[in-house]
């Protein structure tokens, strides 16, 4: 490999840590009353933490869940394609749903919705749009 090839590669490397830093800071700054609620749930759950997301969201929560089940909190990843046909078992009262969508209006997550709130499980919604 050239030098010069290298000196690209690192010179990417900077732009996309850049790049990264501006959308952390960014994300720093939306930080509101939401959060502190959403941290109180997680914090007082008594069940589990269900997470559900569909495609990239559905790979975050994944993620998200089992690495809260590796630091002691109790969590899973429920996949919402398949909670209607009997994965909704899984949640119970004492739980807290973590849905995971960029746009918000995931269908599939929507769809869990009502059944969800019959059973009384708070929601806690992450997506990439303020309201």
């Amino acid at each position: 490999m050239t030098s010069q090839q290298q000196s690209s590669f690192i010179e990417s490397a900077k732009r996309v840590v850049a790049i990264e830093q501006a959308a952390i800071a960014a994300l720093g700054e939306r930080f509101d009353e939401r959060f502190v609620k959403a941290c109180e749930l997680l914090k007082n759950c008594q069940g589990k933490v269900v997470v559900s997301g569909m495609g990239k969201s559905g790979h975050v929560g994944n993620k998200i869940a089992a690495t809260l089940a590796s630091t002691g909190t109790p969590a899973f990843f429920m996949h919402p394609g398949e909670a209607n046909h009997g994965d909704l078992g899984m949640l119970g009262s004492n739980d807290v749903l973590l849905a995971i969508s960029n746009s918000g209006e995931t269908g599939e997550l929507l769809n869990l919705l009502p059944v969800v709130k019959r059973l009384n499980v708070p929601v806690i919604a992450m997506t990439n749009r303020a309201d």
